[in-house]
C-alpha cells in the first residue's frame, strides 16, 4: 500500500525509538550502497554511533574491501589485483561469480571460454550462478559450510603430502608427520614462504577430515 514520505519517516522513527526504549539499539542495522558525502557522514557515520548500534555496513563489505582482504591476508598486499586468466588451466570459482560480479567482469567473460577449451572450471557455490552453469564441475555446498570444505581439503593436502614443497617448505628429515589427529612439533618443519602452517595444523586442521 503506497504511503507518503512523512508516514514512512514517522514509522521508521517509531520503530527506532521502540528499540531504544527496550534497550535493544543493537537490533538496528543500517546498510548502504555506493558512497555519497551525505550518507557517509550522517547516516553511515553519525547515526549508528548516536543510536548505539555497531551494525552498520557499506557495500564495500562485499565489494572493494572484501576484494582486498584475500591478497592482504595471504600475500601481504592489501589492494586490487587481477588474475592471469589467459594462462589458467584450472579455475576454481569459490563463492563468487566472475561472469556477473567482480572488478574485472569483461575480462572474465572474454577469457572464460578459452579456459573451458584448454582446462577445467570448478565452481563452489550454493547458488547456481552464471559461472556455475558453465563450469565442468559444481560443488553445491550448503550456505556457511565453506570453512568446513576448505579445512577438509587442507587436511588432505597435508596428510597426503600434496602441498607445494618449493613454496611452503617441508619436514627437515623428509618424512611427512601430518597424520590425522596427531600433533606435530613445529621445529620439525622448515617453512619457506608461508608462516605458521604447523601451528595451524595443530590448532585447526589435524582433526578436520573430509
Amino acid at each position: 500500500v503506497p504511503i507518503t514520505w512523512d508516514k514512512a519517516l514517522d514509522t521508521l522513527a517509531d520503530k527506532m525509538m521502540e528499540l531504544r526504549k527496550n534497550n535493544e539499539p543493537e537490533k538496528l542495522m543500517y546498510m548502504r550502497g555506493r558512497y555519497s558525502p551525505t550518507s557517509t557522514d550522517l547516516l553511515y557515520g553519525t547515526l549508528p554511533k548516536i543510536f548505539g548500534t555497531p551494525n552498520y555496513y557499506s557495500h564495500s563489505a562485499i565489494c572493494a574491501e572484501a576484494e582486498k582482504m584475500g591478497p592482504g591476508y595471504t600475500q601481504g598486499f592489501f589492494g586490487y589485483r587481477d588474475y592471469d586468466l589467459a594462462k589458467t588451466k584450472c579455475l576454481v570459482v569459490w563463492g563468487c561469480d566472475p561472469l556477473s560480479s567482480n572488478r574485472q567482469v569483461p575480462n572474465a567473460i572474454a577469457k572464460f571460454s578459452d579456459i573451458l577449451d584448454r582446462g577445467t572450471v570448478i565452481a563452489v557455490d550454493p547458488r547456481m550462478s552464471a559461472s556455475v552453469a558453465k563450469a565442468n564441475e559444481w560443488l553445491p555446498i550448503k550456505p556457511g559450510e565453506d570453512g568446513a570444505l576448505a579445512a577438509g581439503i587442507a587436511h588432505v593436502l597435508l596428510t597426503e603430502g600434496l602441498w607445494s614443497k618449493e613454496f611452503v617448505g617441508s619436514f627437515k628429515d623428509g618424512k611427512n608427520l601430518f597424520k590425522t589427529g596427531a600433533t606435530v612439533d613445529e621445529t620439525a618443519f622448515a617453512e619457506k614462504q608461508t608462516h605458521g602452517i604447523v601451528k595451524f595444523w595443530n590448532i585447526e586442521l589435524k582433526d578436520r577430515t573430509p
